[in-house]
């Protein structure tokens, strides 16, 4: 058996870079710069942002023109995507764009022993590296480095579509928008439906200067200490959603109490299992945080297709005693009543306050014990279709994870269902795989 899995492994490893390009836009953009504001800054010493979608398809290098052909036209919106970063003569950061730059990177790869099932039933992330681009590269490497790169992925019987973003420039909100647009050029489209706002000023025009550079060795410190890690996908259908979610709204706090939502519900299990599963002490702390989308929070409110980065940490904490001897209700407040606490008032605040002494966020800025959630239910990334079908799995690659990250994504199977990626310490995961509670088998 031993043998058997390791030929199983080496197989997952055999993917091969054949060819790398560029793309940029259709047209002519000329030159543009615009400044990142204090939504994106603090996201420079993050890693590119990882994204995987696979496919069942076959005319692969059919395909491939065809994306390449559809990344030209969406390109001509999303311009910011072809550029770099780069610093104004006051050492601000900015995105900068001239069409003599290379534009987006695509490499094309072969890896014929990967069947899209394989990948689809893997629940770790290790047979996924080779197929995304950029591991363990800063954002701040965007200086020198495309924005966005994307890996075409030749399968045994269909293609992965492995990318790369800049975290420094855009969230998961404009992530999925330019998915979204792509797809849809692809798919007939002649013009972006929505094209991105990209005036990131509008939402805040601080200009903070920033004394950056690159550490010695990037590598070194990558995603904290991955050795001990283990990363895993749990399924969780529509029934079992909506039985958390009774559970936890079952013993309204005070009559006339908001309900708590999905997403509270959810977060409150996973927050409750994983600190049952570290064996914490009664009195350790433990932090819940999410990093919310602020369009509509901040004032002004900006648009769903504002270009950027628009989120805020929330941050919340409690004793790992008082988490797991209450009812799940009493979590789901803690979580809620962050969360609805972090309105425009808070969010400037917490812009003066990083604008007055600037921190760049690591990992260990977190939390302790902490439980972190990225990304959303809310993104339709079953809806990503280049004119071949929806994609048979989505999933995170392996940058920008450490002790307690969390992505939520929509479930393939559509409804109210939800995937949840989770990155966990070794023995921690091992006891979270046994808890039947939490697994919510339904």
């Amino acid at each position: 058996m031993a043998a058997e899995a390791g030929k199983k492994e080496e197989e997952m490893s055999k993917v091969k870079i054949t060819t790398k390009t560029h793309v940029k836009p259709g047209k002519i953009i000329g030159r543009k710069e615009c400044q990142l504001v204090t939504f994106d800054l603090p996201y420079l010493a993050f890693y590119y942002n990882q994204k995987l979608l696979f496919y069942k398809c076959g005319e692969f290098q059919e395909k491939v023109e065809k994306l390449k052909d559809g990344l030209r036209v969406v390109l001509e919106e999303f311009y910011q995507l072809g550029g770099k970063l780069g610093k104004d003569g006051e050492g601000v950061f900015g995105v900068e764009y001239d069409d003599d730059m290379n534009g987006v990177e695509v490499l094309e790869a072969m890896a014929e022993g990967i069947a899209v099932d394989e990948l689809a039933a893997d629940e770790g992330t290790s047979s996924l590296k080779d197929l995304i681009p950029y591991n363990g590269v800063l954002n701040l490497e965007g200086l020198h480095r495309p924005l966005l790169s994307v890996q075409l992925t030749k399968l045994k019987d269909g293609m992965a579509i492995g990318c790369a973003f800049n975290h420094a420039i855009l969230d998961g909100t404009s992530t999925w928008h330019f998915m979204s647009s792509w797809a849809q050029i692809c798919s007939g489209s002649n013009s972006v439906a929505v094209p991105p706002f990209l005036e990131r000023t509008k939402a805040r025009n601080t200009r903070v200067k920033l004394d950056l550079s690159l550490p010695p060795n990037p590598l070194a410190s990558s995603n904290g200490n991955a050795h001990q890690l283990r990363e895993k996908l749990f399924r969780f259908p529509e029934a079992a959603i909506d039985k958390i979610k009774s559970r936890v709204n079952s013993n309204p706090t005070s009559p006339g109490a908001k309900p708590f939502s999905t997403f509270q519900s959810l977060a409150v299990h996973i927050w409750q299992h994983v600190t049952r599963a570290r064996n914490l002490k009664p009195e350790d702390y433990t932090v819940f945080t999410v990093f919310a989308d602020c369009r509509k929070r901040v004032d002004p409110p900006m648009p769903e297709s504002y270009f950027g980065n628009l989120i805020q940490a929330i941050f919340t904490v409690t004793a790992a005693g008082l988490l797991l001897a209450n009812p799940m209700d009493f979590g789901a407040s803690v979580i809620q009543k962050a969360i609805e606490a972090h309105n425009a008032k808070a969010i400037e605040e917490r812009n003066k306050e990083w604008e007055a002494a600037p921190k760049i966020f690591e990992f260990k800025d977190a939390g302790v014990n902490c439980v972190a959630v990225g990304s959303s239910p809310r993104f339709k990334v079953y809806d990503v279709d280049f004119g071949w079908g929806k994609p048979e799995g989505v999933r995170s690659g392996s940058n920008n994870r450490f002790d307690g990250m969390v992505y939520l994504y929509q479930g393939k199977s559509g409804g109210r269902s939800i995937d949840v990626e989770i990155t966990l310490e070794a023995g921690a995961m091992e006891q979270l795989e046994k808890d039947e509670e939490f697994l919510m088998e339904v």
